[in-house]
């Protein structure tokens, strides 16, 4: 089932605010919760929905992404965009809602409590550059990159404790991560929700620390991540992969690993969008006489043939020789510039046979028969 187009799956226009998202966003975040939906599917679906189309139009590099390739910028071949899951959503309301979760003393805690309330922590994300050469890019590649991060301590299984006795569950609010109090008001009982003094909103104490993490359950590592690039992909763009970023203490949400494209220069071929270009260059002689030349594509070597009388300027094309759109089966197509050598320095014989062929009727310019400009053959082209 093909995704929504996250602009009408929050009711905006493609021109709105990041505020007029953002509270498009809250409203059907309180409307689809699934406390207040409860056993509902559809409502649990249009509310996580909701929050992964929040998470990339309140990105303004992600909206960039997401408003030129579609949902392929940041999801293609698994990446980024989507499989959230309520910790990922939840761990949003800090921004919408201002702190905290509202939804507590919205739904009487039912949020803290389906969920335990603890404050879940979410390590940083992590950016590296791969390096693709056009013909990796033509196909798609796959990269095993190792990667240096924060990884979970094998000592303690990333408790952060020394060991088993030396962690437990917060004895002050229970491991919820947080403590409720209730006052009487003139208009009644009012319960107010805060987070646990004690563990910090954690819900764990920890009584004496790991020697190899010193309580941090995190300690540096290398991991070699297998990263599958899309075909089709340009300089400067960003993939993510979620959760391959750091790791977050005790049990947290990893962080995302961000991907930035760097394009090696080709040594014959220029990239055009998803055309290749290549720049032909052929003596005086093959071009009046015409020939057959052999010029380096994506896929190999080609042959093409040049017409006897061709003119420098004049633009061939090799269909389908170009390079693919992300996530498309549409394919741009070789150029082939024809540029005329002229020598610069010529022999006494060579020097003698031109001045008799400058004087022919045929080598002298024909102004009302010369095919059309480079500038008319370029538009033509492109018509």
């Amino acid at each position: 089932m093909s995704k929504r187009d996250y602009y009408d799956v929050l009711g905006v226009s493609r021109t709105a605010e990041v505020t007029e998202i953002k509270t498009s966003y809250r409203k059907l975040a309180i409307k689809y919760h699934p406390d207040k939906n409860p056993g509902d599917k559809e409502a649990e679906d249009k509310f996580k929905e909701a929050a992964e189309a929040y998470e990339v139009l309140s990105n303004t590099e992600k909206r960039r992404r997401y408003d030129q390739f579609g949902h392929a910028g940041n999801s293609a071949s698994g990446y980024g965009g989507g499989g959230m899951n309520m910790d990922d959503i939840f761990s949003q309301f800090g921004d919408i809602f201002g702190g905290g979760n509202p939804f507590e003393s919205f739904f009487g805690g039912g949020a803290g409590g389906s969920r335990g309330g603890r404050r879940v922590q979410r390590g940083t994300n992590l950016r590296i550059k791969v390096k693709l050469t056009l013909e990796e890019i033509a196909k798609g590649v796959e990269k095993k990159v190792k990667v240096n991060k924060q990884i979970k301590c094998n000592t303690c299984d990333g408790t952060g404790a020394k060991d088993k006795n030396s962690y437990h569950t917060c004895n002050t609010c229970g491991g919820s991560g947080s403590v409720r109090r209730v006052t009487n008001t003139i208009l009644g009982q009012m319960q107010t929700t805060s987070t646990c003094p004690t563990c910090n909103g954690e819900g764990v104490e920890i009584t004496a620390k790991c020697t190899s993490c010193k309580g941090e359950g995190l300690v540096r590592g290398e991991e070699t991540i297998s990263i599958n690039i899309p075909a089709g992909v340009s300089e400067g763009m960003q993939l993510s992969m979620s959760g391959k970023g750091n790791a977050a203490p005790r049990g947290g949400i990893p962080g995302d690993l961000i991907i930035l494209v760097e394009e090696v220069p080709h040594e014959t071929l220029k990239r055009d969008g998803i055309n290749v270009i290549y720049d032909l260059y052929v003596n005086f002689a093959d071009a009046a006489l015409g020939t057959s030349v052999e010029i380096p594509t994506i896929d190999g070597k080609a042959k093409i043939k040049i017409e006897p009388g061709t003119q420098g300027g004049k633009i061939l094309r090799l269909k389908g020789k170009g390079l693919p759109e992300v996530n498309s089966y549409h394919k741009g197509d070789q150029l082939v510039y024809v540029n005329v050598w002229t020598p610069k320095t010529v022999s006494k014989e060579e020097k003698e046979l031109l001045e008799k062929l400058k004087n022919s009727a045929n080598f002298k310019p024909q102004p009302g028969k010369s095919e059309k400009s480079f500038f008319e053959r370029i538009k033509e082209y492109f018509e």
